[in-house]
């Protein structure tokens, strides 16, 4: 057997599903996931949704049991990267030890972004992308405590459910007009804020935090129009910044992530790279793109081993998330884009709708609410580009499918 082997950097979804994929495929030599803790091979969704809830275990599913892993002969370092040597087909680790590689693959992930303001780094602001933060965030939420939110995108709406829940006196600060404006529309923003503000959470927007104040620990959040909101615990839910640190180090191209392509394959044909730390180009399709989403980091990993055993590449999976906020869940199949015609199916009051984004007369996006019929119906006609009958799709007491004019081939 040969004992050339494939180094994975990062043990999260994408480098756990590349490993297992390699294994499936039957690489001859060694496959090795270098994590930066013993134990970072754990489910990320439950950190900001089931883990924050009262009652809830002091930890989280792992990813693949740890018998899994020594079954499969996947071997597990744990260290840091120290620094990627190219020429030498070598991974440095900070402790001195020396990896030899045939492939690289990167799956580093991504850090949560910190607030960049005077008080930002006071004791009781707290960070969500961790087993430790979500472990540090919930000792730190009990009744009564006043929790400020940063931003309303996924995780923070996620995290205002939990506070609000454990009786919390929860502040949502936004600085656009409406919550999760950059991954949906207003129809679906409109009803999550009303659901929220059903549980008590109070929504500020067009806010725009400029400082934190506190003895020791924060106690007050200020805004850019002199507004002062007194705070115990202050959540920063204001995004992501992809870890590209170490590819750009080695030389790879990078522009607000890993520059990869549809083989997941980086600017060296010998590295590959998938998750949250990418960035997807494909000038043929028009693609240019950073996903911040399990599914799409997991059909990249597939992607990267397939092209290592020469096997074909699933190059056109279409991008899905969803989020769960008091019990409340919405799922989205699809990109949409700001112009795109919006058509409304079904009536939000009632709990269950969807929304259409048509382009060019052809879905592109979906999003529904209580209604998994239509997602999975619905995911199925972005893939095919289908063009929709706008007026019979806003009925949702037809299918969906019965709304579509003329299917055709995904192209994008």
């Amino acid at each position: 057997m040969s004992e050339e082997a494939i180094v994975i950097v990062g043990a999260g979804h994408a480098g756990v599903q590349a490993a297992v994929r390699l294994h499936e495929l039957e690489w001859p030599g060694r496959i090795l996931i270098v994590e930066e803790q013993a134990g970072d091979t754990y489910e990320r969704p439950p950190l900001s949704k089931e883990f924050l809830k009262a009652g809830a275990g002091e930890d989280v599913a792992p990813l693949r049991k740890e018998q899994y892993f020594a079954d499969k002969g996947i071997e597990r370092v744990t260290g840091s990267v120290a620094a990627i040597d190219r020429s030498a087909r070598r991974v440095v680790l900070a402790d001195g030890t020396a990896l030899e590689y045939a492939r690289l693959i990167l799956a580093p992930g991504s850090s949560a972004r910190s607030l960049k303001v005077p008080g930002g780094d006071l004791e009781g602001v707290h960070l969500l992308k961790t087993r430790d933060d979500a472990r540090a965030l919930r000792t730190a939420l009990h009744p009564g405590a006043r929790v400020v939110i940063v931003g309303a995108g996924y995780i923070g709406l996620e995290v205002a459910a939990a506070a609000a829940a454990l009786g919390c006196d929860t502040t949502v600060l936004e600085f656009m007009d409406r919550v999760m404006s950059r991954v949906t529309s207003e129809p679906v923003s409109r009803f999550f804020e009303q659901v929220h503000a059903s549980h008590g959470t109070r929504f500020v927007f067009g806010a725009a935090v400029t400082e934190l104040r506190g003895e020791g620990r924060v106690e007050e959040v200020i805004t850019a129009d002199g507004a002062t909101y007194p705070a115990d615990v202050v959540v920063a839910g204001i995004g992501v910044v992809p870890r590209q640190e170490l590819a750009a180090a080695a030389g790879l191209a990078v522009r607000d992530g890993i520059l990869v392509d549809l083989d997941s394959r980086t600017s060296d044909p010998d590295v590959y790279a998938a998750g949250d730390a990418t960035r997807l180009v494909d000038q043929q399709h028009g693609i240019d793109r950073r996903l911040e989403s399990i599914q799409s980091a997991q059909a990249q990993a597939v992607n990267a081993a397939n092209s290592i055993m020469g096997q074909p590449s699933a190059r056109h999976e279409v991008p899905w998330f969803w989020t769960v906020q008091h019990g409340v869940r919405l799922q989205t199949a699809g990109l949409r884009l700001p112009e795109d015609e919006i058509v409304l199916r079904g009536d939000p009051a009632s709990g269950k709708f969807a929304v259409l984004y048509l382009r060019e007369g052809r879905l592109a996006a979906i999003d529904t609410v209580g209604s998994l019929a239509d997602f999975i119906s619905g995911k199925k006609l972005v893939a095919a580009g289908a063009a929709l009958d706008p007026d019979l799709a806003s009925d949702p007491a037809v299918k969906l499918s019965a709304t579509v004019q003329e299917p055709v081939a995904q192209t994008r």
